[in-house]
Order: C-alpha cells, then structure tokens, then sequence
C-alpha cells in the first residue's frame, strides 16, 4: 500500500483502531473537538497532501451530530490537499428513509449522499444497506460490503442442527432465502403488517414449518427490536424449538435491550458497524467484528484490486 492515511472521527476510534492493526498501519492523527458555542473544529496534525486517506465514522446516536464531524472532517481534508478522500460508515445513517413512500416526505438517504458529495469525498464504503439502490443516488463510486459471510460462519460453528431460516417479513425474504441455500435448510415466512411509522408491526401467521424446529432470523439491522421479538414470540407460540436472531447492524435503541431480555430469543448476534455500549453489552448479545473485512477493502481499493468477491449481489 502507498501513499495512504487511516483517520478516526471520534465515536469510531476503537472500530478504526481495528483496522489499522490488521493492515499494520498506524493510527491518522487529528483533532476534534467542540468550542465553547458547540460549534465543531477538526485539525488534522499531520500532512495529507496528496495522499489517499480514509476516513472511518460510526453512525451512533447522536446521529445528526455524527454527520458534522464526518462533513467537516471532509472538509478539512479536501482544503488539505488529499488526493482522494475515502469514507467508510459501515452503518450508513438514514438508510430506512430511501423512498418517497407517503406524501410530503423527504427521501433522506440520497440527501445525505448529495451532502457527502458536495463536501468533497471520493468514494464511500459501507455495508448492508437497507436498500442496495442506495448505491444509485451516489454520483460517486459507493462500494458496499455485507455480513452476511461473518453471519454464516459463526453459526456453521455452532452446528445447529433441524434448523429453519425465518424471514420476519416479505421485504426480508429474499435474504431469508440466501440464508436458507447457504445452510440447506428449510425456509418460513412470518406474515407480518405495519400501520404507521411508530416501528409497531403485528405479526399475524407463520407460512413453514417451525414445529420443533431450531429457527434462524436473520435481517439487515434490528432498531427497537419490536418486529424481531414479536417474530421470535410467534414461532414460540406455534411450536418452534431454540430461537435465534442475527443482524449486521445492531441498533438497539429505545426499548430495544429490555425487549431481547424478555423475548424467547436464545442469543442474538450482531456485527460492531455500530458501537455498543456498556448498558447494551448483556448476555444474549454476542458482538462479531466486521473490521477485518473493511480493512481488506480498504487495502484493495488503495492497490487498485477488485472488490468483487467481498460483495454479495442481489440475485
């Protein structure tokens, strides 16, 4: 690798800290911090003329407050003289506002890839996009990454046998489906509906057989947990055996925590695309690190290497 810097916004330290390791590279060093009137300030405190750097932000809450420093980081860099400024939110923020589904509504995950833009990044890498057309709103290249691999193999590990891969939705089947071919297994459908935008969804019949069965829930992220614990209440209710769940992105937000010690789910597993905190890190929660597979990207994008086999296409 040549000519190329690995800086960390502020919430992403540990995560970057990963991945600096992996490629043997040392940590970019810049300062961020707030004035006395909250406004933010970033230095970078070493030379970044001309060189190929990336710059690594998480998407925890706050959000909003997230984006600024990321902007302004932008900023900094192309004012700097970077040659190219890569971005990597292995979460990307406001992914689940990707369409103009009801009246009056912005379609906030393309506003942020204008605003990256205009900021000045190159390219951005992140993964398990809500929605893979995302990719589209982007005039810049937008690589995306997914979990699905680090997901399979943790539970090949477990050998886990007379399992059922279950979609919690019909807008999550097709990687149910995935799933299911990979494990050669069996798939079920829990039929479920949502009425407003207060992430409530009730789910109503199971189309599969779970009956005594080991169900796998497998989706892209899990919020409040409202859809996958109600998912995981209903196969229990209608005969299935061990319940477990897997996500890329573990929010967890709002009730979520209390939710998952409550539910009949046996173990949930995420990947660290977003930190968690202390109060979240409880005994049915088991945390994969996803930053090997970024630092791979990161080592091919800057040795002009394809991409293609860390991509898991739609289909």
């Amino acid at each position: 690798m040549k000519n190329i810097k690995i800086f960390a916004c502020p919430t992403a330290e540990e995560f970057t800290k990963e991945i600096c390791e992996t490629l043997n590279l040392p940590l970019g060093k810049v300062e961020c911090y707030k004035f006395a009137n909250d406004n933010n300030f970033v230095q970078f405190t070493e030379t970044v003329r001309e060189q190929d750097i990336f710059l690594i932000q998480t998407t925890m809450p706050p959000v909003n407050e997230r984006i600024m420093e990321l902007l302004i980081m932008i900023e900094a860099a192309k004012r700097a003289s970077a040659q190219r400024i890569n971005v990597v939110l292995p979460y990307y923020m406001y992914s689940r506002s990707d369409k103009k589904d009801q009246p009056r509504v912005p379609i906030t995950a393309k506003l942020m890839a204008q605003l990256l833009e205009t900021a000045g990044a190159s390219r951005v890498i992140t993964c398990d996009l809500h929605n893979p057309a995302i990719q589209a709103y982007f005039n810049i290249p937008c690589d995306r990454l997914t979990g699905q691999h680090i997901l399979q193999a943790y539970f090949e590990g477990k050998q886990i046998e007379n399992k059922v891969v279950v979609a919690t939705d019909a807008g999550s089947s097709k990687k149910a489906y995935k799933y299911s071919t990979h494990f050669n297994c069996p798939i079920a459908l829990i039929d479920k509906r949502r009425s407003s935008n207060d992430d409530k969804a009730i789910a109503t019949n199971i189309i599969g057989d779970i009956k005594g069965k080991n169900a796998i829930i497998f989706d892209d992220e899990v919020s409040t947990a409202g859809t996958m614990v109600e998912a995981a209440k209903i196969l229990k209710e209608n005969g299935a055996n061990k319940i477990y769940a897997a996500c890329t992105h573990g929010i967890l937000c709002g009730p979520a925590i209390e939710r998952i010690k409550n539910s009949p789910i046996k173990e949930l597993i995420v990947t660290n695309t977003v930190p968690l905190t202390k109060e979240k890190q409880i005994d049915k929660i088991k945390v994969l690190s996803i930053a090997p597979l970024f630092a791979e990207a990161i080592k091919r994008i800057n040795e002009a290497k394809p991409l293609g086999d860390l991509f898991e296409f739609d289909k």
